[in-house]
């Protein structure tokens, strides 16, 4: 039976468990980054947008199925599964997550095992020993143990700023997947906004067409002259052209929607469609919340906590380690007493060891964690601001562009009754051919600057969503309320 001196192993693991129960921390106490946040947003006069009641604070599920657009819903569908930069930000959550882990470990203490054999011969000139000139064998087969109990709280302060450097890799993910899926409907409502110029267009062109056939029958039957004709036909060609041009707008956008959906653009395609798109109806909200909704702020805040453990990791080290250790094994030069009690060794002990000079190494390293946390508190102020920037902006965005579509509504009206008088004056000779052209190119410029500013419409309603926050809550953030 091998005989192990458990009294001996039982008072230095005691030793070890006190110091561990009595370990100190030099975590240094955190508290959020104070922010202004103002009481309201300066442009929630929007129409459709309006101050938070009570029930907004609830969880809206996708934002862009507030657009009741079934082909945009299914487009969204496919980006996690398909889009390689977030593919990446998932990479990047996992690599945090394993930190974490690895981080963690440090609390448990790291044991090995082995086996080895070897031969070794002595020289025969050694004087006074007794194994001069000898050939021994030795195996040997033993287990060790060795365990820094956190005694300053130094494999804390790792483990804290990995868990909150996942955090914030965590919500860097919701971002991605936000900006993404913003870009994507932003690019799919511009792609329909080009269809119903598209189809203006086409319209014009048709109706453009028959008008030359017409002046071109007056030009036979000389009712008219040759600039009549020339002016119709200059005005087909150009429009054809802004046709045309369409055509490769809307190439470019199915392509970059193609790349967002991570397929070939050269596999997709997005058949014609013409159809309104209605602004949601949502509140935008108080500015306080976006401090709990948006990932961005989130993963900004989440940051400055982990930049506070480093402050704590850096002070660990100005105090030393304590490292407990212990082998055991089994050692003979003969294979066949090995196993028996006589081949046993062991070993057990502590070490406490500290840094006392080191050129002031660990003083600069604390001014710099310093530093990082004071850079990362900065970094969270400006991006809250940007955050309510953006939401001001796009409120002002949708008010003013209410205000324009009103305007240019009573303005293409007014350009197409313009072309009908005009064109009734031509039919009665009282006006030449240009005066319908000058209508005709005011009243489509008139109709599809109208047809612009809802796209625009649209477009600050998916930016106002996406500043918002996009239906994101920090709350969803793993083990975002657990200390270490």
């Amino acid at each position: 039976m091998l005989n192990v001196p458990v009294a001996s192993i039982r008072r230095h693991l005691a030793i070890g468990v006190a110091c561990a129960l009595t370990a100190c921390s030099t975590l240094p106490s955190y508290t959020h980054p104070s922010v202004d946040v103002p009481d309201h947003y300066a442009g929630t006069a929007a129409p459709g947008w309006a101050v938070a009641a009570p029930a907004d604070a609830q969880p809206r599920g996708p934002w862009w199925t507030l657009f009741n657009d079934d082909e945009l819903n299914r487009l969204e569908a496919r980006v996690d599964v398909s889009n390689q930069t977030v593919a990446k930000a998932v990479a990047q959550l996992q690599a945090a997550r394993a930190m974490v882990d690895y981080q963690r470990a440090g609390y448990a203490p790291t044991i090995t095992a082995g086996a080895a054999q070897s031969r070794a011969r002595l020289s025969q000139n050694v004087l006074g020993h007794s194994l001069a000139g000898k050939t021994v064998p030795d195996y040997s087969v033993g287990v060790s143990a060795i365990w820094e109990p956190d005694l300053f709280g130094r494999v804390k302060d790792a483990t804290v700023n990995a868990r909150d450097n996942a955090q914030a890799s965590e919500a860097d993910l919701e971002s991605v997947r936000l900006s993404i899926a913003s870009d994507l409907a932003l690019d799919y409502f511009d792609l329909r906004s080009l269809d119903r110029q598209k189809k203006l267009l086409d319209d014009s062109v048709t109706a453009y067409t028959a008008a030359l056939k017409i002046v071109q029958q007056q030009l036979n039957d000389g009712a008219i002259d040759a600039s009549a004709v020339a002016q119709a036909q200059t005005q087909l060609e150009s429009t054809r052209t802004m046709d045309s041009d369409i055509d490769v707008q809307r190439a470019q956008l199915q392509h970059a929607i193609a790349t967002l959906i991570g397929v070939p653009a050269s596999s997709f395609a997005l058949p014609q469609q013409v159809r309104d798109i209605a602004l949601p109806q949502i509140p935008a909200g108080l500015p306080s919340q976006l401090l709990e909704r948006r990932p961005d702020i989130a993963a900004a805040e989440r940051r400055v906590a982990a930049a506070n453990a480093q402050i704590g990791e850096a002070h660990a080290a100005f105090y030393p380690d304590l490292t407990l250790s212990a082998t055991a094994g089994l050692e003979s030069t003969f294979f066949a007493p090995w196993l028996t009690a006589p081949s046993l060794f062991w070993s057990i002990g502590s070490q406490l060891a500290g840094t006392l000079v080191d050129g002031g190494r660990r003083d600069a390293a604390l001014k710099g964690a310093n530093a990082q946390y004071d850079g990362a508190v900065a970094d969270y102020r400006q991006t809250v601001l940007v955050a309510f920037q953006q939401v001001e902006d796009n409120l002002s965005a949708l008010t003013t562009l209410a205000s324009e579509a009103d305007s240019e509504q009573r303005a293409t009206s007014a350009a197409e009754l313009a072309l009908k008088l005009t064109t009734n004056r031509y039919q009665a000779g009282a006006v030449s051919y240009l005066d319908v052209v000058t209508a005709q190119t005011i009243a489509l410029t008139n109709e599809r600057t109208a047809e612009q500013i809802d796209a625009r419409r649209v477009d600050a309603s998916v930016q106002l969503l996406k500043a918002l926050d996009g239906g994101w809550d920090r709350a969803t953030l793993t083990d975002a309320q657990r200390s270490e």
